[in-house]
């Protein structure tokens, strides 16, 4: 019966001193998803230029910088940006086109495989 009455105090005692944490949504960067949808890869490439993207370290953006390159016939240039996302000290998961999510170094060595058999690959 002890044991019962110190855990419902041990209990009590949580919940007056629960520890909220404040969760702050990730800034959304536009990587030019609706452009690279639209097929309007010209578009894309001058908003991600904008923007910096070659000089960034998001993959995201890297990513679709190459898509955007590769689409438009500018195989080398796609390359250089799959490469810089492959290499990027930041990683994390990315959703994908179809609704997957992968791997940002993944998707950055499977675009570059895609340059070869003509397949691209778009990030949200």
């Amino acid at each position: 019966m002890s044991l019962s009455i110190l855990v419902a105090s041990v209990l009590m005692g949580q919940s007056a001193f629960s520890l909220t944490l404040e969760v702050r949504p990730q800034d959304e960067v536009d990587v030019a998803y609706e452009e690279l949808a639209a097929g309007k890869n010209e578009e894309a490439i001058a908003k991600l230029q904008r923007m910096g993207a070659a000089q960034s370290n998001d993959p995201a953006a890297l990513i679709n910088l190459g898509t955007a390159y590769a689409r438009v016939g500018m195989a080398q240039q796609a390359m250089v940006s799959y490469k810089a996302a492959a290499a990027s000290p930041e990683r994390y998961d990315l959703e994908l086109a179809d609704g997957s999510w992968m791997d940002s170094r993944w998707a950055a060595r499977t675009a570059m495989k895609g340059i070869a058999t003509g397949q691209t690959l778009a990030v949200r």
